[in-house]
């Protein structure tokens, strides 16, 4: 986990302190236009650094992403009829498994792409994979048959990726990809190398799968 913004949101924070406190002395001295110009842009420094904290808090579980990279590693098993186990290996070590009903295999993510303001920052494209589901081929099988979904993402006091949606005023530092999703046939055993690029999801077979 990380939080980019956390020292800058600090820093701001504490530089909005100092400002307001000298808005106090100037009221002190009487002097009404500086107390007013100091205690405007010290609430203007404190939001600021209230609005970065917030960031940080609202990408935690998210990863940076320049390039196309390993999300997990997910080896998928034959359980019975139109029924099977997903197996995933995240880079950080975290194992997890699924029993899912269905025919294929289904992932989507959330995908951060901040615009180049806030690259200036230091925050690039960043991503957390939002779920995993068993899918049918046929349509009517989606419409009739029990439907098995499970989240991926974190629990997380804010995120990033809801904010935006609901929030246009962070359309300037951030757009947001709905749909980014993949999934591959899973009626016979296969391992399977979930990417993930600045275009969204993609399985690949592993090395050690027969394509």
């Amino acid at each position: 986990m990380q939080l980019p913004f956390s020292p800058i949101a600090i820093l701001v924070a504490f530089i909005g302190l100092a400002v307001l406190i000298g808005a106090v002395t100037a009221l002190a001295r009487w002097r009404p236009l500086a107390f007013t110009l100091r205690t405007l842009l010290g609430l203007l420094l404190i939001a600021v650094a209230a609005l970065l904290g917030a960031i940080g808090v609202g990408t935690l579980g998210y990863q940076a992403l320049s390039k196309e990279e390993v999300a997990a590693w997910v080896k998928v098993e034959p359980a019975g009829p139109e029924r099977f186990t997903a197996k995933f290996r995240f880079p950080d070590g975290r194992t997890a498994t699924y029993v899912l009903a269905g025919n294929e295999l289904y992932v989507d993510a959330h995908i951060l792409k901040w615009k180049p303001i806030a690259n200036l920052l230091g925050l690039h494209t960043q991503y957390e994979l939002d779920r995993v589901a068993g899918r049918y081929r046929r349509l009517e099988d989606e419409n009739s048959r029990g439907r098995t979904v499970f989240p991926l993402g974190r629990a997380k006091p804010l995120d990033m990726f809801t904010l935006r949606s609901e929030y246009a005023l962070l359309a300037p530092l951030l757009d947001v990809e709905h749909g980014s999703a993949s999934f591959v046939p899973a009626d016979r055993s296969t391992e399977w190398e979930l990417r993930v690029s600045t275009s969204g999801l993609l399985f690949r077979p592993s090395a050690a799968s027969p394509r």
